[in-house]
């Protein structure tokens, strides 16, 4: 079944609140999986909706290109704020690796390091990622999310995965010498 469309009687901030019905759930899990602050993660959603506020009348009238609309927007908020912050020379808070428990269970162990290797990708590699290994997506509609090629997610994915492991792999060596 398609999403239904803007009604052309809906004025535009109509529209936006039901685009935050609809979408703010999904856009803040999102959020809280390319960020490690839950407050960051709100930050994010929140912006997210006052630039859609703002862009009222530019926002699509469909709710899938909307939803997309949406994602782009917040995942170049997530990335401006990791280069503002790059060029302050201040660590960014989701690329310092969570400490560990001092006796972590294994599993709670891996949980954490998946989490300090997925803080480290860029932006949009970490939101293509999430998107089609933690919430699969289809590549397909990520690239309708992200306004990107198919090929490109494919990249990403590869990218992604590639840098996974050279991060991963390690960790695991270490904890069974």
């Amino acid at each position: 079944m398609r999403a239904p469309a803007r009604p052309a009687d809906r004025d535009d901030q109509a529209w936006v609140a039901e685009l935050f019905d609809r979408h703010h759930g999904r856009l803040h899990r999102l959020a809280a999986r390319m960020s490690r602050d839950v407050e960051e993660a709100r930050d994010l959603v929140q912006e997210t909706f006052l630039r859609a506020a703002r862009s009222a009348r530019s926002l699509p009238s469909e709710a899938g290109p909307a939803e997309g609309w949406l994602v782009r927007t917040m995942v170049n908020l997530c990335r401006d704020r990791s280069r503002r912050l790059r060029l302050r020379g201040s660590p960014l808070p989701m690329d310092e690796a969570p400490e560990p428990a001092r006796d972590p269970a294994p599993a709670l162990q891996a949980v954490w390091e998946v989490r300090a290797a997925l803080a480290t990708l860029p932006a949009r590699r970490r939101a293509v990622v999430v998107l089609h290994e933690i919430e699969d997506r289809p590549v397909a509609e990520i690239a309708l999310l992200l306004g990107i090629n198919d090929v490109t997610v494919r990249w990403h994915l590869m990218r992604a995965r590639r840098e996974l492991r050279e991060r991963l792999l390690p960790a695991r060596r270490g904890a069974t010498s």
